[in-house]
């Protein structure tokens, strides 16, 4: 007799053993200093969600190479051996609550500004990015290309050494790995693009080095099932990806969607941030006080952020590769409720939950929804965090910003 798992119960991962099947989705936190190394705000940050009940906690994205970090403050780094004495303080103090923390590892490609990192931008095709769109792209050369693998193999290393339970490959949302194993942002004729299978073979390298120097240590992938861009990536190509990475000795793949050149319908919100948006995107931001208001009228009609649904919107995709492959699968997004929780395990849809935003506003919501005195996250999804990450730390808003003081 076959017994129907529990999101609650204790679960493994490869190597990794979480005390459930509740995950906080990598979400950048901006609490980062100078130098990439972890502030005590993001230890305390931490702290809270691992005595809130979380399984495993996977950080906000950390950059393996300081021309990969992001665009904005506070970005993680691992791209040297003096950054492990660090992340290893972190890594113990989450232990010490009972929770699993797991790095991801990211590249930005195209999706930051040279004028923020004070680096050439670099993808694997000069393709502009509709959002950042600040230059075009410098294309990555053979040796560049070897050079990204070998600093993703020794970031694995360092996170090995910090003793985190494991790692994620960030190859969703449209950075670079997402960059190359899409046809919409690969347009390389070499054999980096063209077949999926060239397209992938960034990643097989990868994985290939890792494997070589850690063994069978805990290797994450979180892949797109679909984006909405012509070329784009969809759940068939999704879906051999997914098998790919099973190969390549990929320990679990994480599903979510959409890549940032989509705009903001992919914060998947009920409406769009307005006033964040005038706030703090770096374009917008800059617009003269006196066109603002005629700016915010606009807005919602040249950039919709509504989308069909706002829930569960990643179960199809994950269902449907959970059907192809034997290593775990977890399903992101939307994914705000106990029953969605529940049902997402007991159906078969997937192996793992993450979540991201009712994490934001809740550190303790696992906690809340084991002990039965919440079911139901108090996230409204208005996306305020994710735009005001541009100018400051992580926070929850909750749909309402400061008053400007009055002259």
């Amino acid at each position: 007799m076959t017994t129907t798992p529990s999101i609650f119960d204790p679960a493994t991962m490869g190597t990794i053993t979480l005390r459930n099947r509740f995950i906080r989705a990598a979400t950048h936190e901006g609490m980062a200093n100078p130098d990439g190394t972890p502030t005590d705000s993001l230890e305390k940050l931490y702290l809270r969600l691992a005595k809130g009940g979380a399984g495993a906690i996977i950080t906000g994205h950390t950059a393996v190479t300081l021309q990969g970090k992001c665009s904005y403050p506070g970005m993680m780094t691992m791209h040297d051996d003096a950054l492990v004495a660090p992340s290893r303080k972190l890594v113990e103090a989450v232990h010490r609550e009972g929770a699993s923390v797991i790095l991801q590892l990211s590249h930005a490609g195209r999706q930051t500004r040279s004028s923020v990192t004070g680096m050439t931008t670099v993808a694997p095709s000069r393709l502009r990015d509709r959002v950042f769109n600040e230059e075009l792209p410098h294309e990555l050369s053979e040796g560049e290309i070897g050079a990204i693998i070998d600093a993703f193999a020794k970031a694995v290393v360092r996170a090995m050494l910090a003793g985190y339970d494991g790692v994620e490959l960030h190859l969703a949302h449209g950075y670079l790995l997402s960059q190359f194993l899409s046809g919409y942002t690969n347009r390389r004729r070499d054999r980096w693009g063209g077949t999926l299978e060239n397209r992938f073979r960034i990643v097989s390298e990868i994985m290939k080095r890792i494997r070589q120097r850690t063994g069978d240590y805990p290797v994450l992938a979180k892949i797109n099932g679909y984006d909405a861009m012509p070329g784009g990536m969809r759940l068939g190509e999704a879906t051999a990806i997914a098998g790919m990475l099973e190969s390549a000795g990929c320990t679990a793949v994480e599903i979510s969607s959409g890549i940032v050149s989509e705009g903001f319908s992919i914060m998947r919100g009920p409406r769009l941030p307005v006033e964040p948006l005038l706030a703090a995107q770096f374009r917008l931001a800059s617009t003269p006080r006196i066109l603002k208001p005629a700016l915010a009228g606009i807005l919602p009609f040249i950039a919709p952020a509504t989308p069909k649904t706002l829930k569960r919107y990643n179960i199809d995709s994950a269902r449907a590769i959970k059907k192809t492959v034997s290593i775990p699968v977890i399903a992101v997004g939307g994914i705000h409720t106990r029953e969605d929780a529940v049902v997402a395990i007991a159906d078969g849809d997937a192996d793992f939950v993450s979540m991201s935003r009712p994490f934001i506003i809740e550190p303790d919501i696992v906690r809340k929804m084991l002990d039965g005195s919440q079911h139901c996250s108090k996230c409204i999804q208005c996306n305020y965090c994710a735009v005001m990450i541009e100018t400051g730390p992580l926070r929850c808003w909750y749909g309402r910003m400061p008053e400007t003081p009055k002259r």
